[in-house]
């Protein structure tokens, strides 16, 4: 005598389409929001936004990112910088502003802390100077929403954002929550750093940010004792580079020891020698940039 089968397969099925798929099995329809994929939305009470990108460590990402800023500013723009590398801050110590706190407002938002007339914003504000950051995703990406969506910026023409090194999680929840004019990818003249360089480029354009260029840090170094120049990381990489992929070359910032020294001390070169041709070089790249994104 046979066992008797746990399930049977001779039930019809009360309907003939229980998923609703189309008879022409396409999948259906979904709106983005329902697909889990977020809305981009500008952050609040700021104009024009852009990001700063290196996806490789140590090429000077945050010193660009910071004189930018502080170039916006000159040129008259009510101007802001958001600091959105959870794991490594160094916006506070470019600023001169270590150990200050953010306080709330009414609307129990972060109010951002200003030096050289610009207003900022840290994960390096929230934790102590010294004290590792030592949190798994969940908590990481939480505090990334905290910075870009509870602050107060209390009305902005540009905000700089200074992303993390590499492509992962904080770049790719920043590009497709936000609403960003351009982004600036920045390299060193050297074959590792523009391997590295070239896969930001490839991501901004996966996730439809539109590319403002590149620029080329520490792209020469001339000896302050003879002026002679040596080209230490290479001279054209970055400028070959743009032009293999099709991306404008936003200008060189060589390798100076006072633009090291005026970071480190926490006035940058923009503020610290407005007349430089270093400080030039930077209030070029802005210059410029604002042109692109029409501020």
């Amino acid at each position: 005598m046979p066992k008797p089968r746990l399930f049977s397969t001779l039930h019809l099925l009360r309907h003939e389409n229980p998923l609703g798929l189309p008879r022409s099995g396409a999948p259906p329809s979904m709106p983005r929001m329902q697909r889990g994929l977020p809305t981009k939305r500008p952050l609040p009470s700021v104009r024009k936004t852009i990001a700063v990108s290196s996806a490789k460590g140590g090429v000077g990402k945050s010193t660009i990112a910071v004189n930018l800023a502080l170039a916006f500013a000159r040129l008259g723009h009510r101007t802001g910088i958001l600091d959105t590398d959870i794991f490594g801050p160094s916006i506070p110590t470019l600023l001169s502003l270590n150990g200050q706190e953010p306080r709330l407002s009414e609307g129990n938002q972060l109010l951002p802390i200003t030096n050289y007339g610009v207003k900022s914003m840290s994960m390096g504000y929230l934790v102590g100077e010294d004290k590792p950051v030592v949190w798994r995703g969940l908590m990481v990406m939480k505090a990334l929403q905290q910075l870009l969506w509870e602050v107060e910026w209390g009305g902005l023409d540009v905000l700089v954002m200074d992303l993390p090194p590499g492509t992962g999680d904080t770049q790719l929840t920043i590009t497709q929550q936000v609403v960003l004019d351009g982004a600036i990818v920045v390299s060193t003249p050297q074959d590792i750093a523009l391997k590295d360089a070239v896969k930001g480029v490839e991501m901004m354009r996966k996730v439809n940010v539109p590319l403002l260029g590149m620029v080329q840090n520490m792209s020469v170094f001339i000896c302050p004792n003879c002026n002679h120049s040596t080209h230490i990381f290479g001279s054209e990489g970055v400028a070959q580079a743009c032009a293999k992929h099709d991306v404008p070359f936003l200008g060189d910032i060589a390798l100076h020891e006072n633009i090291c020294n005026d970071a480190d001390k926490g006035k940058p070169t923009v503020v610290a020698e407005p007349g430089s041709g270093r400080s030039r070089a930077f209030m070029a790249i802005a210059e410029r940039i604002a042109k692109d994104i029409n501020l």
